[in-house]
């Protein structure tokens, strides 16, 4: 257990990127990404031309002025971490045949993720998704652990977050009709789908809480792999009590063994916690040392993958925008699922 994978190996030879962008999720996570895989950043584009600079100062690149002039750079991969309303205009502008990793999610809705598919496929965009979860260093070795049949075959998964999340950090969140499962559990699903396929179906219900003016910030999630496994997310973002009985975990089951997992950085959110992984595959729990966490390690291997299919050392994208789909399409139906009345209860008898 102590040779699972937890990284993706990078190309001798690297590609450069200019990112579309330059909000938090740029200077927090794909700056310092970049920076660390030693990839050069030819430049920065965003409307904002005087935010752009700044970020492009603090960081030693350049500042496109218009998006015609970012995206006729050759031999780069380009980056679109912007909102998704944005993204099929940024891909219209981007070269045929071009190389690109768009921001989570695909789209605000699977309308929109259709439109997406269209354009790169019209295109023949090759693009990646920033699904990054399946990238964190506790999801590639439960990965690896499954693959090599530590835990047997898998029977259960459960998602249990009773957290205290400061919604209040994004205000942009205010008027959205979708935000916790399209912005937040999005990464859960998708990395369900990554270990165990797509399920047949879901059941969902996700709310508000009276404390908060966020549209929904609770979800429980049930989705259908059959009769052998249950697969179960509940998901509480109001839990507001003190970190004593908080939690961000993952519990994993096969028949052979089990599998914890802990996701630290939304645990005293943004300062975060070290993220755990234990596995028991003989009676006895042990912990997986990890060479990282989610927030930033993740990073490092999504764009490392990236680079890896630039360079031509692996001949498809993990997490591609055609699988990212399949995940729009869970969530899609999962919203559906929640618009509509459980199944009703009988009433008692008059007599």
């Amino acid at each position: 257990m102590t040779d699972l994978r937890q990284t993706v190996e990078m190309p001798a030879k690297v590609t450069p990127v200019v990112i579309f962008g330059s909000g938090s999720i740029v200077t927090d996570a794909h700056l310092p990404a970049y920076r660390d895989l030693k990839v050069p950043v030819a430049g920065i584009y965003d409307p904002d031309l005087a935010k752009a600079q700044k970020v492009a100062g603090a960081w030693g690149t350049v500042a496109f002025e218009t998006l015609e002039q970012a995206a006729s750079q050759a031999g780069v991969v380009f980056d679109l971490a912007v909102p998704p309303a944005a993204i099929p205009e940024l891909l219209e502008a981007l070269p045929d045949g071009a190389i690109a990793v768009i921001q989570k999610p695909l789209g605000s809705d699977l309308g929109e993720a259709n439109r997406i598919i269209s354009v790169l496929r019209r295109k023949n965009i090759k693009a990646a998704v920033n699904f990054q979860l399946r990238f964190a260093p506790n999801s590639l070795a439960i990965k690896d652990a499954i693959s090599k049949g530590l835990l047997g075959d898998i029977v259960d998964f459960d998602a249990w977050l009773a957290l205290d999340t400061p919604w209040h950090l994004w205000a942009f969140l205010a008027d959205l009709p979708r935000v916790e499962i399209l912005l937040h559990s999005i990464h859960y699903l998708d990395f369900v789908r990554d270990l165990l396929g797509n399920p047949a179906g879901v059941h969902a219900r996700t709310i508000g809480h009276p404390s908060s003016t966020v549209s929904n910030t609770r979800s429980a999630i049930m989705l259908d792999y059959g009769r052998d496994v249950r697969c179960n997310l509940s998901i509480n973002h109001n839990h507001a009590f003190g970190r004593k009985f908080q939690a961000c975990e993952f519990r994993i089951c096969g028949t052979k063994g089990a599998a914890y997992m802990k996701m630290g950085v939304n645990l005293d959110y943004p300062k975060g916690e070290p993220d755990e992984l234990w596995l028991n595959t003989d009676g006895e729990w042990r912990q997986i040392d990890l060479v990282g966490n989610w927030f930033i390690e993740a990073f490092h291997g999504r764009f490392a993958q990236v680079q890896r299919f630039a360079a031509g050392m692996d001949d498809a994208l993990e997490g591609s925008a055609e699988d990212a789909w399949h995940t729009m399409a869970l969530v899609e139906a999962a919203y559906e699922s929640s618009a509509l009345p459980m199944h009703p209860i009988k009433e008692a008898p008059d007599a």
